[in-house]
């Protein structure tokens, strides 16, 4: 069974037990599909960063191909635990099982490659991203539906490169946030900081 099959059995499962209202709000911001493949990552550090920017941004699933990773599988980076909420899942190709919905969009510095400020994020889309030591392979260019690029001078580090995508992902994102409520659930319990506006009228 896939990452994605358990994704989507899962919400079957709550759907038996919750009422309506709670699965429609557990999953309203996955309902996307996005999902994270990593070719042959290198560093337990960077993998580690990039399940938190998964669960920061509310990927459904990180997934990645080749041996390295799995030599250095105890990372320590990732504060939060994701993993026991995002799937991380090896694969001997990353485009592997894919649902035929989900678009391929590369994340590399490729000749013809799209600048991410001009992109138009797919509704469910596989993003790839290529080693800390080398690129995505052509064989996988050639599947993609888009290649981006980040218009940085030089290259960020692996974890770097997905938080600045998600991000994008989600500042062009239509989706219907309580943003004072996303401060307050997100922030540190010690965290009472406040900010008033000097044109803010009196409470």
């Amino acid at each position: 069974m896939n990452d994605l099959s358990i994704f989507f059995l899962s919400r079957q499962i709550l759907a038996l037990y919750c009422p309506p209202q709670i699965v429609r709000g557990f999953f309203v911001e996955r309902e996307m599909s996005v999902i994270i493949g990593l070719c042959n990552p290198k560093s337990p550090t960077n993998v580690g960063g990039v399940m938190r920017a998964a669960g920061c941004y509310q990927a459904c699933a990180v997934r990645y191909s080749g041996e390295r990773y799995d030599r250095a599988v105890k990372f320590q980076t990732d504060t939060k635990n994701i993993q026991s909420k995002i799937p991380l899942t090896a694969m001997v190709e990353i485009t592997q099982d894919l649902p035929s919905e989900i678009k391929i969009v590369c994340v590399e510095l490729a000749e013809g490659a799209t600048p991410l400020p001009e992109f138009i994020h797919p509704e469910k889309a596989l993003y790839v991203f290529g080693p800390e030591d080398g690129s995505i392979p052509q064989e996988i260019v050639n599947q993609a539906s888009e290649v981006v690029y980040i218009p940085t001078i030089g290259c960020m580090n692996l974890a770097a490169s997905v938080n600045v995508l998600l991000y994008d992902r989600l500042a062009k994102s239509k989706l219907d946030i309580d943003h004072s409520q996303r401060i307050l659930s997100s922030r540190d319990v010690k965290n009472r900081l406040k900010f008033k506006r000097a044109d803010q009228p009196a409470t």
